[in-house]
């Protein structure tokens, strides 16, 4: 494998692309969870999977649309649908949930319309699904380098306000913290990680990998910050083991990651459970 990875460039580009996903998308996953929001994640994915699909279909149409990356028409899908989502919460105060399924669902009826306008599934569809490692251009890779640059610099400086809206909203709004337009920046830089990461994992699959590594590191930090560097480790292994199989077995990558994911997160689940039981008998023996 390592003499392919030097020869090939998609191979270079999908481990670059992937290591660098493996990243940003638990490093946002860890507000997205404390927050209680992992369903948007689902929501802009599926939003994302409409901009991809019109694109593959106006692609069909259109000469211009033919030349140009799906993967534009999805970011600005998966833009549109987070403000549509702020505006919405905003809209129903005390029903801010509502947003989420809204916007979810009409992402998932343009999906199902652009697909059966261009005739049902592609190649390049199914890629864009649950990921490729030989779809990976060089193109998507600076599209990937330059979103998690927007990510690193945008969580460097909202750290504390995203903190503070975290665990506590009402607080962070009587301080005087802007929080309508750090949470609509929030929302924007999620919708850009999940359009950036569906090359590797895949629409349907993405939300995973910004969930799952963020479920496994709470079970074992003791602190936030130590979840953010758990969940990153996580991630990064999930990403690295998965692209491994996926060449070996010659699959899609999304599901690789993912099942690698939940091993990883089953593992902990079990080793913490068997380390708390020997921890209490040993306690037990200690009093008798």
């Amino acid at each position: 494998m390592i003499a392919a990875l030097l020869n090939y460039e998609f191979l270079q580009n999908a481990f670059a692309s992937g290591i660098i996903i493996g990243l940003i998308a638990p490093l946002l996953g860890v507000f997205i969870v404390v927050r209680r929001l992992s369903l948007i994640a689902d929501a802009l994915s599926h939003v994302t999977l409409a901009g991809i699909a019109g694109s593959l279909y106006l692609s069909q149409t259109i000469a211009f649309f033919a030349f140009l990356n799906p993967l534009y028409l999805g970011i600005f899908a998966a833009v549109t649908g987070s403000v549509l989502i702020e505006r919405l919460r905003r809209l129903y105060k005390h029903y801010e949930e509502l947003s989420i399924p809204i916007i979810m669902s009409a992402g998932i009826g343009f999906s199902a319309i652009f697909i059966s306008l261009a005739n049902g599934f592609s190649s390049d569809l199914f890629g864009y699904l649950f990921g490729s490692v030989s779809a990976v251009s060089r193109q998507d890779l600076w599209i990937v380098v330059v979103i998690a640059f927007i990510v690193v610099v945008f969580l460097l400086l909202f750290y504390k306000e995203l903190f503070l809206l975290s665990f506590d909203e009402e607080y962070a709004k009587a301080s005087g913290l802007p929080a309508k337009w750090v949470h609509l920046l929030f929302m924007i830089v999620t919708a850009l990680v999940i359009a950036a990461s569906m090359r590797i994992v895949g629409i349907l699959l993405v939300s995973s990998l910004m969930t799952l590594p963020v479920a496994t590191s709470i079970r074992l930090a003791k602190g936030f910050k130590q979840a953010i560097l758990y969940a990153v480790l996580f991630g990064e292994a999930a990403v690295i083991i998965g692209l491994v199989t996926a060449f070996y077995l010659n699959i899609a990558p999304g599901g690789t990651i993912v099942m690698t994911s939940i091993v990883i997160l089953l593992l902990v689940l079990i080793g913490k459970k068997i380390w708390l039981s020997v921890v209490t008998k040993d306690e037990r023996g200690r009093l008798v």
